[in-house]
């Protein structure tokens, strides 16, 4: 009898400190196999919450005892949250209700086409550059926002940093970038600009694009920008090479020959006149402002400086400017020549 009560209390022993064990590993030991976002809303149910977590995590009669202890059901507050890979129960419940809501910062710029955006996008986010993509050439999404092509529809988007929830969707992040452009063009400021130069704000950034792709010199902005609005007064072609190089596909173009001129695209505007249908490039703020606040002056003709400075001579009358051409072309074959030399 006494051996029996001796192994009695060794069974309790063993018992009691396997579930003292079990008990510490519910509460404390890790309970999520991969990283998964909690993303809460003020109209989100606390019964979403608590499922989406028992779903992608394990001790769920730990997680609904302690998150009731912690009263989390009154306390939940908007954000995305995210729950990290090995988190206990404990830290799960904390997260949620003490944890900073997760963001991402995304910056888009310097896109010439949707694939490019794409591209940058799924760089520095988790969403895939073939679901970015995707979205971005939605026809039902394009027309939903007034839109005709991808091509007009991802332009036209400013060029920022954005804050967005870490677990943004495609479709969710088109809709955000569609929402601050739409803010941006509704400010009085705007409209007052809009009305002065008589475009509208998808004119403003098809320009834009094109004065953002003629120069990477932001004093000379605003006086190609005005060169254009002459042009357009004038029933001119805009004769911009820029839009050449978008119709041959090639931005990487050097020098623009006659047989490039030739081209059959609506992008071509050598041979037709007013702007090009969509921008040819997600265009900086620095460009859409030099266009907003375009320079007034006779110039009709603008042509690369034989400096090589990256500016520009501008004329205003066709034989002022073919002066300038000539010089720009004459030294360019020099500096042509000379570099052939060097490689013999």
């Amino acid at each position: 009898m006494r051996k029996f009560f001796i192994y009695l209390l060794l069974l309790l022993l063993i018992g009691g400190g396997a579930l003292a064990y079990f008990a510490y590993q519910m509460f404390y030991g890790p309970a999520v196999a991969e990283d998964f976002t909690v993303r809460i809303t003020p109209r989100t149910d606390y019964e979403l919450v608590v499922n989406k977590v028992k779903k992608n995590s394990k001790y769920n009669w730990a997680f609904e005892f302690y998150a009731k202890y912690l009263d989390l059901e009154s306390a939940l507050r908007t954000g995305t949250f995210l729950i990290e890979k090995d988190m206990s129960v404990m830290t799960i419940v904390r997260t949620l209700k003490y944890g900073e809501s997760k963001t991402l910062r995304l910056t888009i710029n310097n896109a010439r086409t949707p694939e490019a955006l794409a591209r940058k996008i799924a760089s520095k986010s988790h969403i895939s550059e073939e679901d970015m993509l995707k979205t971005l050439r939605d026809s039902a999404l394009i027309a939903e926002l007034g839109f005709d092509s991808a091509e007009a529809m991802f332009s036209i988007f400013l060029p920022n940093t954005y804050e967005v929830m870490c677990d943004i969707t495609p479709r969710d992040l088109v809709l955000k970038l569609k929402s601050e452009s739409d803010k941006y063009w509704s400010s009085s400021k705007r409209q007052e600009q809009l009305k002065r130069i008589g475009f509208t704000p998808f004119e403003v950034m098809t320009m834009a694009s094109i004065v953002h792709e003629e120069t990477n010199a932001q004093s000379e902005m605003a006086r190609i920008a005005g060169v254009y609005v002459n042009r357009l007064k004038k029933d001119m072609l805009l004769q911009a090479d820029p839009t050449v190089k978008y119709a041959l596909n090639d931005p990487t173009v050097k020098r623009i020959l006659k047989r490039h001129l030739k081209i059959d695209s609506p992008y071509n505007t050598y041979i037709h006149k007013g702007l090009p249908p969509t921008p040819i490039a997600m265009p900086d703020l620095v460009a859409i402002e030099a266009v907003l606040n375009y320079e007034e002056h006779n110039y009709l003709y603008f042509c690369a400086r034989p400096e090589f400075d990256g500016k520009h001579n501008f004329a205003e009358t066709l034989s002022e400017h073919e002066k300038n051409a000539k010089a720009y072309h004459d030294a360019l074959d020099e500096w042509l020549r000379k570099k052939k030399q060097e490689k013999k």
